[in-house]
């Protein structure tokens, strides 16, 4: 028997069934996943290793800095199964890839904001 969450069972469950109970990270965490021909392969309930840690799979949004709010709301269908390592690492990466403000821009504290320096 594999292990389950004891709240949202139900959605866990649809999850790892149509992901295989294996990890659907296609390289959103920056691996290639060359051995897993393009996946990862960890798999829920399985070691990393002969002696590695045992691998709990998580059911969670395609975007990994998709807020808990966000992810409670969504169907089991818009939710795919992650391995910790890979989502972490999938969320480092999306954190690189969000605009930046240029710090000239924001002028909120701007006390010289509204005067005219002509």
């Amino acid at each position: 028997m594999r292990s389950q969450p004891i709240v949202g069972a139900a959605v866990f469950t649809a999850v790892m069934e149509a992901a295989g109970f294996r990890c659907q990270c296609a390289g959103e965490c920056g691996n290639a996943h060359a051995k897993g021909d393009g996946r990862c392969q960890h798999e829920h309930d399985h070691y990393t290793s002969k002696h590695g840690r045992r691998v709990r799979l998580m059911a969670a949004p395609g975007d990994p800095l998709a807020s808990n709010v966000t992810a409670a709301r969504l169907p089991a269908s818009a939710l795919r199964a992650w391995c910790p390592d890979c989502h972490e690492a999938a969320a480092r990466q999306a954190r690189k890839q969000l605009p930046t403000a240029p710090a000239d821009q924001c002028a909120l504290f701007d006390l010289s904001a509204g005067e005219d320096h002509a």
